[in-house]
This record gives C-alpha cells, sequence and structure tokens, in this order.
C-alpha cells in the first residue's frame, strides 16, 4: 500500500497515546499532502526538543533549562510542594491556574503487578528536597487509584517523622454529576470525605 519508509512513520505515530494504525495512517497523509505548512514545522520542532528539552534537576518537569521555569520562578510559594504521578498532571494542574506552589514528580506510581518499586520513582530525591527547602505542606496530588493510594499511603509513612504537613487531594463527586451516574466508590468515598457547610 505504501512505501517501507512510510509504513515506518506510521508505525511510529501509532505507537502515540490514543492512536492507533488508522489514526496513524491519516496523521501521515495528512504531512504528506502538507509537507510546506506542517511536516517541515513539525519535523524542526522535534528536532529542537530533541536538542534542548530535559527534566528539571528539581522537580522533575521538562524544559530547556537545567532548573525549570516553575522551579526558578521567585513568585512560586515555596512552602508548598505537590507530589505528581507524572508531568502530564503537573501541567493539568498548571493549566487550572489556581495552584501557585512548586512540585515533585515521581515519575509513576508503586505498583506489584508491574514491578514498581520505591527505587524506580523518585522518593528519595523528594526527601532530600524537604531537607533543604523545608516546606511546611506536601499536597499528594496522586491518581484515585488502588495503586495511587498505595503510593500515598506509602509516602505518607516516610513522611510521618517530618516536621511537615501532609495533605491530598479532595475526592468525590465532580461538580455537575448525579448521584444516579456514579459508581459506588465514588459515592461511598465523597461521604467519607465530608466537610460542613
Amino acid at each position: 500500500m505504501a512505501g517501507k519508509e512510510i509504513e515506518k512513520l506510521i508505525k511510529a505515530v501509532a505507537k502515540l497515546p490514543a492512536l492507533g494504525t488508522r489514526s496513524a495512517r491519516r496523521i501521515v497523509l495528512y504531512l504528506l499532502k502538507n509537507r510546506a505548512q506542517s511536516l517541515a514545522p513539525l519535523i524542526e520542532a522535534l528536532q529542537e526538543v530533541e536538542k534542548n528539552v530535559k527534566p528539571c534537576a528539581v522537580c522533575g518537569n521538562y524544559d530547556t533549562s537545567e532548573i525549570c521555569s516553575v522551579c526558578a520562578d521567585p513568585a512560586r510559594e515555596s512552602k508548598l510542594i505537590c507530589v505528581v504521578q507524572d508531568v502530564a498532571d503537573l501541567w493539568a494542574m498548571e493549566r487550572v491556574g489556581f495552584y501557585k506552589g512548586k512540585y515533585h514528580v515521581l515519575g509513576g506510581v508503586l505498583s506489584a503487578l508491574e514491578g514498581v518499586t520505591p527505587e524506580d520513582l523518585n522518593i528519595e530525591s523528594l526527601l532530600e528536597r524537604l531537607e533543604h527547602e523545608k516546606p511546611e505542606e506536601i499536597i499528594l496530588a496522586l491518581p484515585a487509584t488502588v495503586d495511587g493510594q498505595i503510593t500515598a499511603h506509602y509516602l505518607l509513612n516516610r513522611l510521618k517523622n517530618m516536621p511537615v504537613k501532609v495533605t491530598t487531594l479532595a475526592q468525590g463527586i465532580p461538580m455537575g454529576a448525579e448521584l444516579d451516574y456514579m459508581d459506588d466508590g465514588t459515592i461511598g468515598l465523597a461521604l467519607n470525605s465530608r466537610k460542613p457547610m
């Protein structure tokens, strides 16, 4: 159907998250039809990212400098560190725009099934940050999954003897949702996490 170079590109694009072979074919075909407007700028952007972007030495975010723009920003609240699973979670928090503290990217969550242990995550660097930066609060913004909760409990255990307040994001029924459409676990969590009005 297509030359080996095109098939190789389709296979590479199909490996990206949320894309399959059919979507990859459509993307590659679009790029080929629009080389000047789309393909050339994409190649240039990918080369620049490959050459210049690296993980932040402090938090793990991606940036072009050794210390990312979030960590380097003097206006950020240095007494507050939000622990997230991945850079995508950090970017989601930044997109919302409410959080003004610093971050720490774990690089995953503990998982017995996938063989992810504490040594595989950026936990020791978090503990080192606590000693040097002396934050007042650590926010555990980890997924509301079994592995996310196991990771939160592990971190809570490691932090229990440190002079820092540990909090987690509120969980429960999302704004605009109806109880009839919620699963039992979400309703139970919302009941257990209720607060006074």
